[in-house]
């Protein structure tokens, strides 16, 4: 069992560095005051509060809610979730002291010395304010609620005490482990809420983040950014909204599954931290689209374009494709999957009703579904490469590279050479390696794979309906409870 969120924070506009020439956030209030033994406070949060920067505005704006992923120095994600709004405050300038000594200074050679009060102007502004949850644990929505629900008591005065909501987040809510049963629970606020743990640790939670990111970019872009996020190049998204951003890497990691993404990972890229866009190792970054003329002399960093569907690769960047046919395999089933209709566009009698999309979540795991049997594929054979060596109390495994792509007769692949080099297929390697450990879906793929590609090749309307059924099993896997929870938030 762990803490529904380990730290509730509030950050707000720093009015005393204001005044030295520098706009920034500051911590003005933090749940616990000390660090869990286990789970130390991330230093710096107030960057991620406002990636934009912190700054008074003359305009009041609607309260928003977004995700930054922080990583610790061991490699363990914090997810933050803020929810900004803005505060009234009332700026009293009067006027600057060199002013104030020239008038005084006329006073005294006037031959009429009148005294002038001080001009003052009183204007408003709105401060930027955060409500922040720090937490280990994956689950946006029902951080979302709980933050909404904060906001409203504090907004509109809801009899209820804050500290006593505060304390129920952090200290009374405990969320089992994936496979675990269903969590219904209340923060003290009349709220009626239910969080359900996947039923596999090792698969990716998405919803629908792969089927955005999908109709953002199109097919074709999509699978050159999965090539490129696959054989480790620099890739960075813009975008002029936080949450699609933070929804776009987590889908492109997803997609990689299942390897495991271990370069830098910041979705939500402070202006501040902008020169980190230098750093000689591959990165998965996104960045405000106000930023975009910082980045365009970036000449070694793929830039995805979410809001124009856009994808720029550099000259200078090599970037190989899926080998053929795999390749065309993917884009076809691709195109089953997200443009049904296509198949029977050209026929004089087209089948009415005519097919359709399925819905967006299911939809998702139809997509990752396709990238699974990819891989599936793709590795063939590669537990014949494998060496066990038993010296050591815990058994070392290799990996006979030159072997695996001997067999497979992709010695001249650049993409599946470059792959097996990547620091995330060593992970793999050291995982999925051991002969007797817990298998997931995954394995079961692996293992089957073969059976059904000659199945397919027998029947190819057999190929939209195994993605069908290996979608089935991940939409199982995000919610295995069929019967719906009525929540009730503020």
């Amino acid at each position: 069992m762990s803490r529904l969120a380990d730290y509730f924070v509030v950050v707000g506009y720093d009015h005393e560095k204001e005044r030295s020439g520098t706009s920034s956030g500051i911590i003005i209030q933090r749940f616990p005051d000390k660090d869990w033994p286990d789970t130390p406070f991330i230093e710096g949060i107030e960057w991620f509060c406002q990636p934009q920067g912190w700054a008074l505005s003359s305009e009041r704006q609607e309260p928003r809610f977004f995700v930054s992923v922080l990583t610790d120095i061991d490699a363990n994600r914090h997810y933050c979730a803020c929810l900004c709004f803005n505060e009234t405050i009332s700026i009293t300038p009067s006027k600057p002291v060199d002013e104030q000594e020239e008038d005084a200074l006329d006073g005294q050679t006037s031959p009429h010395n009148i005294s002038l009060p001080t001009i003052t102007h009183h204007s408003i502004m709105y401060a930027p304010k955060c409500l922040v949850l720090v937490s280990r644990l994956d689950y946006i929505e029902t951080f979302r609620n709980c933050l909404g629900i904060i906001y409203t008591v504090y907004v509109e005065s809801v009899p209820v005490p804050l500290e006593n909501v505060v304390s129920n987040i952090l200290g009374c809510i405990q969320v089992p482990p994936p496979g675990g049963p269903q969590v219904r629970f209340s923060i003290g606020a009349g709220d009626r809420q239910a969080l359900q743990p996947p039923l596999a640790p090792t698969l990716p939670v998405t919803h629908t983040a792969v089927s955005l990111l999908f109709h953002q970019l199109g097919i074709r872009n999509a699978l050159v950014l999965f090539c490129a996020v696959m054989t480790e190049q620099k890739i960075l998204f813009q975008s002029r909204s936080y949450s699609r951003l933070t929804e776009a890497c987590r889908a492109l990691t997803a997609l990689m599954y299942p390897f495991k993404y271990s370069h830098v990972y910041i979705p939500l890229l402070p202006a501040a931290l902008v020169e980190v866009l230098s750093t000689p190792t591959p990165f998965v970054m996104g960045v405000h689209s106000s930023l975009k003329t910082d980045v365009s002399e970036m000449m070694d960093v793929i830039v995805a374009d979410l809001d124009g569907g856009s994808l720029l690769v550099p000259d200078g960047v090599s970037l190989p494709l899926l080998p053929e046919p795999l390749l065309s395999s993917v884009t076809e089933a691709l195109g089953l999957v997200l443009q049904p209709e296509l198949g029977g566009a050209d026929h004089a009698f087209p089948p009415t009703p005519p097919p359709r999309p399925a819905p967006p979540a299911m939809q998702d795991k139809e997509i990752r579904a396709v990238f699974m049997r990819a891989f599936a594929q793709l590795m063939q054979g590669y537990r014949s490469c494998l060496t066990i060596i038993r010296i050591h109390p815990k058994p070392v495994i290799t990996f006979h590279k030159a072997a695996f792509l001997g067999e497979r007769g992709l010695t001249d692949c650049d993409f599946t050479t470059r792959v097996l080099d990547c620091m995330f297929f060593t992970g793999f390697v050291s995982e999925r390696g051991p002969p007797w450990r817990p298998c997931d879906h995954w394995d079961e793929l692996y293992s089957n794979m073969a059976d059904l590609q000659r199945a397919e090749l027998a029947d190819r309307t057999l190929v939209l309906q195994h993605v069908q059924d290996l979608a089935h099993q991940l939409y199982q896997n995000e919610n295995p409870n069929q019967q719906p929870y009525v929540q009730k938030i503020l």
